[in-house]
């Protein structure tokens, strides 16, 4: 209860100066990496409710903030109505609601959601270290007439009815957090910039929620939002995040003396299995609000912090291009118009089942914006069985002629870094903008 306590004593000192007592709290989490024990953070985790009620009445006293799915830019003109001592209160207080709010500045949504991380791989991991260990031997042979059959244990399979799931998902929850933490620790030796953490929850969409950045969306001037596809949860966000990765090193080449960030998004429940859940459309329709108010969001704080758009490309692999399509037909609950473009520069489609749509211009995208690239690998079994399924209208993915887009391919460039070969994807984040 060290922790409950000293969170208690800065209430207490805070609550008689009414001045200064979300810092106090502040300081007693890490600033981005796990060096306080996972227990710590577990108890931080539950303490904060007590903080919470110990503080009702300061937050009575500061503005609310708009309803959840709010317009992003009255979400951004809240915050900006907030003083530095009120963000600080909300962002202490209120983590995971302020590190979902699109259109927020990406600095207050990364700390925001770093304590989020933080406090629920601590949670996450001391459940997993009070799992009783598995027992051994899994199992044995049993004679059955004649024959030796080999069987499960008694003992194993009591244990793995009681604990073998939650374990299991324990640990692919684990997994994916441990890779977001590397990457904040590991930027400078991968050459990457500062990492944001835009979004994090480990339960949303079934599948979980990570937003990361590569540079500040902010203030860059090139921004690509990457929607991963099928198969993806928080787990495998390691292979994601990777493309992301490399996408940003690409395009920094490409545009020297230009800032560029870098989006990996998965803030939807992507299908799990090829056949039968992606050929179904109704995983990227659940999934169009979410990517919507995102790039609105992205939009707004870009606006706030640099005072221009950002040229935007946005890029759909596999389902994630079917995301795309039903974001660019979704109209939000905040237009303000019955055109409702997406504020996008140039969408990529690579290995696409289909868009939802005959041609290109169907959703309102700018005519020589749009690419298309196949895939490989099971991108093929995706491409087929979209059109067949019809993901595509009429039997038409992005890759075909009549759909509009521009072809690019996959071309061979060898690393500045390692003097190795690799895969690099044509176009880039800053190579995407063609005259109109």
């Amino acid at each position: 209860m060290e922790i409950a306590n000293r969170i208690a004593q800065a209430v207490a000192e805070a609550t008689e100066a009414d001045t200064q007592w979300a810092p106090k709290l502040r300081k007693l989490k890490a600033d981005d990496d796990f060096v306080v024990s996972e227990s710590d953070w577990a108890d931080v985790a539950a303490d904060t409710g007590q903080v919470q009620a110990g503080a009702k009445d300061y937050l009575a006293h500061i503005k609310p903030p708009p309803p959840k799915g709010s317009d992003p830019t009255l979400n951004a003109e809240w915050w900006n109505s907030l003083s530095d001592k009120e963000r600080e209160a909300y962002i202490t207080l209120r983590p995971a609601s302020v590190g979902a709010m699109n259109g927020l500045p990406a600095d207050a949504r990364d700390s925001a959601n770093r304590t989020v991380l933080a406090e629920t791989h601590g949670l996450y991991k001391t459940e997993l270290n009070a799992i009783p260990k598995e027992p051994g031997p899994k199992y044995h042979y049993v004679q059955r007439g004649r024959a030796w059959m080999r069987e499960e244990t008694d003992a194993w399979s009591a244990w793995n009815d009681k604990h073998g799931d939650r374990k299991a998902h324990l640990e692919d929850r684990l997994q994916g957090m441990d890779t977001i933490q590397k990457r904040f620790d590991e930027s400078a030796e991968r050459g990457l910039p500062q990492a944001y953490l835009l979004g994090f929850d480990a339960e949303a969409n079934n599948d979980g929620r990570v937003i990361l950045a590569n540079g500040n969306p902010d203030t860059a001037d090139h921004t690509a939002v990457f929607v991963p596809g099928t198969k993806t949860t928080l787990g495998s966000i390691e292979d994601e995040a990777a493309k992301s990765d490399a996408l940003w090193r690409e395009s920094s080449a490409m545009a020297p003396g230009k800032s560029v960030s870098t989006i990996t998004w998965f803030d939807y429940d992507a299908p799990n299995t090829i056949f039968p859940e992606a050929t179904q459309d109704k995983w990227a329709q659940n999934g169009a609000p979410s990517l919507r108010q995102f790039l609105d969001g992205n939009q707004t704080a870009h606006q706030a912090g640099g005072g221009e758009n950002s040229h935007t490309t946005l890029i759909g692999h596999s389902y994630g291009s079917t995301l795309i399509g039903d974001t660019a037909k979704y109209r939000s609950e905040y237009a303000d118009s019955w055109a409702d473009p997406l504020p996008v520069d140039d969408v990529v489609a690579v290995g696409s089942p289909g868009m939802q749509a005959d041609h290109a211009a169907d959703l309102g995208f700018k005519p020589k914006h749009v690419w298309a690239m196949e895939g490989g690998g099971d991108d093929n079994a995706v491409t087929l069985g979209g059109r067949l399924m019809g993901l595509g209208d009429n039997w038409t993915i992005p890759t075909d002629e009549s759909f509009g887009a521009k072809g690019c391919t996959a071309i061979p460039r060898a690393t500045a870094t390692s003097g190795t070969r690799r895969t690099a994807r044509r176009p880039s984040a800053s190579r995407t903008r063609q005259p109109s």
